[in-house]
């Protein structure tokens, strides 16, 4: 299980992303209305509003699984992990959706969330990098989740800056 963390300005497009997959899925949600993606968008952009000079209110974070764990990532196990490691991560009392794609081997979900919570203040992004870190080992010890053992079958192109220098 890894997490990979992004920013970013555009709740509509993050939300095009994520639910736009063939099969794409919604495993979970909390104060967004989920009829249209214009909805969802406008749900996130309404709280926004309530810390306005924040560029960059959209979180998002995929949480990515071995394939050998598969079998046992039923929907509401990923999303008891993915709401644990929210819990875990810091990211509560605020706006999110949990949406579950099918398009690649490893069993993922995203979590799109809003990084301004529901009193208006902004979740703390400190040191979140190493926190992701600490909390994806803590959360593949708590449930047995496999561990990877081989860094060369990494797509080092797919990663941001802090995780690609790990593998170079």
């Amino acid at each position: 299980m890894i997490g990979k963390l992004k920013k970013g300005a555009s709740f509509g497009g993050c939300i095009r992303y994520v639910t736009g997959k063939d099969e794409a899925k919604i495993l979970a949600s909390d104060g967004v209305l989920l009829d249209t993606n214009a909805e969802m968008a406008q749900s996130f952009e309404l709280q926004r509003l309530l810390n306005p000079s924040i560029k960059k209110p959209v979180g998002h974070i995929a949480l990515s699984f071995k394939p050998e764990d598969k079998p046992r990532l039923t929907d509401e196990f990923m999303t008891k992990i993915a709401l644990e490691y929210m819990q875990m991560m810091g990211i509560n009392d605020t706006q999110f959706i949990i949406v579950r794609h099918h398009n690649t081997d490893n069993p993922h979900c995203h979590i799109v969330y809003n990084r301004i919570n529901n009193e208006g203040k902004l979740i703390s992004d400190a040191h979140d990098y190493r926190r992701n870190e600490q909390v994806t080992k803590a959360l593949k010890s708590k449930y047995g989740l496999t561990y990877g053992t081989d860094k060369s079958k990494t797509n080092t192109r797919k990663l941001r800056n802090a995780e690609r220098a790990k593998y170079e």
